[in-house]
């Protein structure tokens, strides 16, 4: 089993940045698949980011542009760059990660944009 905890959120205002990790724990021997989604209250977890081992990246529409992923070593295994954030980045955010075919994701980390 594998345990994921993200960190690094909070409260910015429109137009600031801020960056989450993920702190990985537990049987991590084959990681395939890692990334973020989110999920706004009353609304459908959508993509965010997600980057293969192999490096291969894909952004949700929402996204493009302002946040970058980036996969770092097996303790902290992906990274969220967020910039120019706006009202509607308002949610909570997940860290998620493929192993051996099993998905696992974090309990979240609430990022509040204001205007």
């Amino acid at each position: 089993q594998v345990q994921l905890v993200e960190s690094g959120g909070g409260s910015v205002q429109a137009g600031g940045s801020m960056r989450l990790s993920c702190q990985a724990s537990g049987d991590i021997y084959s990681i395939h698949v890692m990334g973020w989604y989110r999920q706004a209250p009353q609304k459908q977890r959508e993509l965010v980011a997600v980057i293969t081992t192999a490096g291969n990246i894909n952004y949700g529409v929402p996204v493009q542009g302002r946040f970058t992923i980036s996969r770092a070593d097996a303790k902290y295994p992906v990274n969220l760059q967020m910039d120019n954030l706006q009202p509607d980045d308002t949610a909570v955010y997940y860290c998620t990660l493929i192993q051996q075919r099993i998905n696992f994701w974090g309990p979240g980390t609430q990022v509040t944009v204001s205007s």
